[in-house]
């Protein structure tokens, strides 16, 4: 079970930190992702950390304004949004590969499961 949350309303250059919580040992293990989906576009990737590595993966929009991090103790994987845009406006998820996968993928297929949306709403 995943469940994302910490979306809302904030003005361009504002911040929002999402959250994921996680029940279960087995994602623990696993990679841990945000996607992101605009209205009327594809779902795409915003950033992925792997249970192995302390260092996270980055869309390209999302390098140098995003910072994501887990704590597995706490069984969270927090995404901290800074220097928010007009175009970072979008549902929020939060996604995991399954009990073991640590390689980080940009793929939405690649992640087995997935927690609701958290709507970010960013006013320029």
């Amino acid at each position: 079970q995943l469940q994302g949350s910490g979306g809302g309303y904030v003005q361009a250059g504002g911040s929002l930190t999402l959250s994921c919580a996680f029940s279960g040992r087995a994602f623990s293990t696993s990679t841990v992702g945000w996607f992101r989906q605009a209205a009327g576009k594809a779902r795409e990737f915003v950033a992925a950390t792997s249970p192995i590595s302390s260092t996270g993966v980055y869309a390209d929009s999302a390098k140098g304004r995003f910072t994501i991090s887990r704590d597995n103790a706490k069984n969270t994987v927090t995404l901290q949004m800074n220097s928010l845009k007009p175009e970072d406006t979008a549902d929020y998820y939060c996604a995991a590969r399954g009990s073991g996968i640590t390689v980080v993928s940009r793929s939405t297929s690649q992640y087995k499961y997935w927690g609701q949306g958290t709507l970010v709403t960013v006013s320029s």
